[in-house]
């Protein structure tokens, strides 16, 4: 799936209330940015036992107290499986890695607060370097978009304003 594919699930399953898929459309120019600069157009991400978005709790070495929250997006399920083996996860059972739409992936980022950053690893077979986004880079740049709008808006009020409780339709009779 492309990425306006994907755009387009995006919207098309957010909740019908009347303003979040207009606020998926706004995003989605920062949320395309962020997933060009990536190479796949889906990664697999480790599920926990309650399949829920594995998330790994990093520490600085020489400041154990600094930790961040990560989540690994990998570019094969192979290699989310050598990640597993190869790694603090081997002590624990095998969790499946689920293939996710990049922009799934960056749109619950920015939803998740737990989570600081994903780091996807772009070349099959290396689960060594990758290239992380963080959450905070990511949230900046969406809230400045939608300030942006918010002020077009403001100088721009639609000429017809959608039918509120309070604004009734101006032809009911």
């Amino acid at each position: 799936m492309n990425l306006e594919q994907q755009m387009q699930a995006l919207i098309d399953n957010a909740p019908q209330d009347g303003q979040t898929p207009m606020i998926m459309e706004a995003i989605a120019p920062i949320l395309k940015h962020f997933a060009d600069r990536l190479q796949h157009s889906q990664y697999y991400i480790l599920q926990s036992p309650h399949q829920s978005w594995l998330v790994t709790t990093l520490s600085n070495r020489t400041q154990p107290e600094l930790e961040k929250n990560v989540i690994y997006a990998f570019a094969s399920s192979q290699d989310s499986l050598s990640f597993q083996a190869n790694s603090q996860l081997r002590s624990q059972p095998q969790n499946p890695a689920l293939a996710i739409p990049v922009l799934q992936i960056l749109f619950q980022i920015f939803a998740l607060t737990m989570v600081d950053s994903v780091i996807f690893f772009e070349v099959p077979g290396n689960t060594v370097n990758g290239t992380e986004v963080r959450r905070q880079d990511l949230a900046a740049a969406i809230q400045a978009q939608l300030r942006q709008i918010r002020t077009i808006h403001k100088k721009n009020p639609p000429v017809n304003p959608p039918p509120t409780p309070n604004n009734p339709p101006s032809n009911i009779a």
